[in-house]
C-alpha cells in the first residue's frame, strides 16, 4: 500500500470485542461512508503500519490514517468522533484534556479491554455490503 486514501483508514483489533463494537458504532453513524477499516493484524493493516513507521506487534491502540498523518489512542478516538455526525463529534471537546491523561485513561481501557469486553478467535468479517468499506 503505497498510495494515500482519500478515505481516513480505521485500522483495528480485530479480535477485540470493544474495538469491533467501536467499528460498528462508526458505521452506523458514517452516514456518507468516509471511514476505511483494516484489522490490525491483516496484510493491509500490517503494510499500513509499516509504511507509517508503526510497530506492526503493538496492536492495543487504534490508528487513524488520515492522508499521511497518524492519530493513535486517545487522539485516534477524538479525529474520529469529530467526523461523525452530533452528537458524537461533540466529544472533539475533550481535547482540551492533556494528551497524557487522555491516554492515560485509554491505556488502561487497552490493556484490559480483553478481560472486560472479550475477545474472538478470529477477526470479523464483514457483511457483503459492508466489505466494500474494509481493506483487504
Amino acid at each position: 500500500m503505497t498510495e494515500s486514501s482519500p478515505h481516513p483508514i480505521l485500522l483495528f483489533d480485530g479480535v477485540c470485542n470493544l474495538c469491533d463494537g467501536s467499528v460498528q458504532l462508526i458505521v452506523e453513524r458514517d452516514r456518507d461512508s468516509i471511514f476505511r477499516f483494516a484489522p490490525l493484524q491483516s496484510s493491509a493493516g500490517q503494510a499500513l503500519l509499516e509504511k507509517h513507521g508503526l510497530s506492526k506487534t503493538d496492536l492495543d491502540s487504534m490508528v487513524l490514517i488520515v492522508g499521511e498523518k497518524c492519530f493513535r489512542r486517545s487522539d485516534a478516538a477524538l479525529e474520529i468522533a469529530s467526523r461523525l455526525p452530533e452528537p458524537w463529534n461533540s466529544l472533539r471537546l475533550f481535547r482540551i484534556v492533556p494528551r497524557f491523561i487522555r491516554n492515560a485513561v485509554y491505556n488502561l481501557i487497552a490493556r484490559y479491554r480483553y478481560r472486560w469486553f472479550g475477545e474472538k478467535d478470529s477477526c470479523m468479517v464483514p457483511t457483503e455490503d459492508l466489505r466494500r468499506r474494509f481493506l483487504d
